[in-house]
């Protein structure tokens, strides 16, 4: 069985282990480790480690400088034989540990770029333009780069292969000269096959990877089967991907599973906010998964700006309504934080929203973000309250066929009927950004009563019936087999709905949040998580 239909079985949760800034005092992997039987009572059936390769910052390098493939966190270099993260030992304990708990484990690779080269070489080179590498900015000219790459600390354990000027397209910076730009070497050319921002956006960062060199791609071959074994991760997460040939993948993969024997689960980063874009990167061989990356721009543009908030139309332009089998869901993740690249971070308020989207549909793979289920004070993210429980819903009770009722901006929701081989199961969610009713008694009670008025008032108050609010209700089909049940809200405002003889009831949406979440009455009453209710 492979991840994806374990994951699918199981209502699967992927975690992305690891936030930007986690402590670098080599104990996450550890962490990770300890973390296992914790995690399987979330409902985390895979985790996406960070890399585990030494990068050129050593031990505070996040992963993302790669540096040394081979190293792990075992040889002396960049000043530090544990990377950020911990030991090549500790990575495999940890590895066995999420394993042995139930949980698939996916190794962040980063196979574009390398840093920190150990010697620099002369190479003759041609300017392009930084917003246009397809135009040339003049004739070609020497320049100094650090594209020698020897890792004198390893001394040639585990692979001797050496790295020069020649197993590169370009660099941006010319240390010759101190100076910083873009430049293609003599003889090579950027790959077609990947994202055309920039013209061709084939150069990201450090010196550029030619994947194509033959000599190249036999050491990524290699280091592939050794890495598989040494780690002994299930699959990867692809870094960079726009970034990286298509036809590379295709062939890489391919290779690597025919070389090892096994499936391989990957999900690739491939960052733009078209669905289009990712869809014609994966192609009709479906070779990889790939993050959600429309669907996490809608969220952070809703959290945004609350008054053009369109429920009925949110998923249309998501890659889960494109290709639901091959999306990875997301809210957040450690480029979309506060103070890095990507930033784009969807705001606290809207997050309870977005999760509940993510985990409580029946499409796409979701991957809850470790700093929004745990807080952490060194991103200054705080943990996002009502996630365990939407993941013990999901986990437990979001099964069965599901009904859309994406028809008002404003007013939306949806339900799954539950599975009769899971007790209890079903869930009903509510969606409103309407303006709630408020009581008369307090949109009145600033105004100031007259002198000697205020005891009539009271009198004739009392006299008078006072007016409920009513609050925006939705009419919601959860299935015939609940007939005459009653469902409460665990999410929202402490609410009984009565299921009508043809399986449907009147939701109504929340006073004290924009998402509401019903469960069976039999579910609602078996929670681990205490539900998050507000009386009205």
């Amino acid at each position: 069985m492979t991840n994806r239909q374990h994951s699918e079985q199981l209502n699967g949760t992927m975690l992305q282990g690891f936030s930007w800034n986690l402590p670098a005092d080599g104990q996450h992997w550890r962490r990770l480790g300890q973390m296992a039987d914790r995690l399987v009572s979330e409902g985390i059936t895979s985790v996406w480690m960070p890399p585990a390769c030494k990068g050129q910052a050593g031990r505070g390098d996040v992963g993302y400088g790669v540096y040394d493939l081979w190293d792990l966190g075992e040889f002396d270099q960049k000043g530090s034989v544990p990377t950020k993260y911990g030991t090549r030992r500790e990575y495999a304990s940890a590895v066995v540990a999420l394993q042995q708990a139930g949980i698939d484990v996916l190794g962040d690779i980063v196979l574009n770029h390398k840093m920190g080269g150990d010697e620099p070489e002369e190479i003759q080179a041609r300017p392009v333009a930084s917003d246009n590498r397809l135009y040339d900015m003049g004739p070609l000219e020497p320049i100094t780069a650090w594209t020698r790459f020897e890792f004198p600390g390893r001394d040639g354990e585990l692979d001797d292969f050496t790295w020069d000027w020649t197993c590169f397209k370009g660099v941006d910076y010319d240390s010759a000269t101190d100076r910083n730009g873009v430049w293609l070497f003599e003889g090579k050319g950027w790959d077609d096959d990947v994202s055309h921002e920039m013209g061709n956006y084939d150069y990201l960062m450090g010196v550029d990877v030619d994947l194509h060199n033959q000599a190249v791609y036999d050491q990524l071959l290699k280091w592939g089967v050794w890495y598989l074994d040494a780690s002994g991760v299930d699959g990867f997460r692809l870094d960079a991907i726009k970034h990286m040939s298509r036809s590379f993948y295709l062939r890489w993969l391919s290779d690597l599973r025919q070389a090892t024997g096994r499936e391989l689960f990957c999900v690739g980063e491939y960052w733009s906010p078209y669905a289009g874009d990712l869809s014609a990167y994966l192609g009709g061989e479906h070779t990889m998964s790939l993050f959600d990356v429309p669907l996490h721009f809608a969220f952070y543009h809703a959290s945004v700006d609350r008054e053009h908030i369109d429920f009925a139309h949110m998923l249309d332009g998501a890659f889960v309504t494109a290709d639901p089998v091959h999306a990875v869901t997301f809210v957040d993740n450690h480029d979309t934080q506060p103070n890095q690249a990507l930033e784009s971070t969807v705001q606290p308020w809207f997050k309870p929203v977005a999760y509940a989207i993510v985990l409580l549909r029946e499409a796409g793979y979701p991957c809850v973000f470790f700093a929004d289920l745990f807080g952490l004070p060194n991103d200054a993210i705080p943990a996002v309250a009502e996630l365990p429980l939407l993941m013990e819903v999901r986990r437990r009770f979001a099964y069965g066929t599901q009904h859309d009722y994406l028809d008002e901006a404003d007013l939306a929701g949806w339900t799954r009927e539950g599975d009769e081989s899971r007790p209890g199961s079903g869930v009903a969610v509510v969606l409103c950004n309407r303006p709630l009713p408020q009581d008369a008694d307090d949109e009145e009670g600033d105004v100031p009563a007259e002198d000697g008025a205020e005891a009539d008032e009271a009198e004739v108050a009392a006299e008078e019936p006072q007016e409920q609010p009513v609050w925006p209700t939705k009419r919601l089909y959860v299935g015939s087999s609940h007939a005459g049940e009653a469902w409460y809200c665990v999410l929202g405002d402490e609410v009984k709905v009565t299921i009508d003889e043809t399986g449907t009831g009147e939701f109504p949406a929340a006073s004290s949040s924009m998402v509401a979440v019903y469960l069976p009455e039999d579910a609602a009453s078996r929670l681990d998580h205490i539900p998050i209710v507000m009386p009205r």
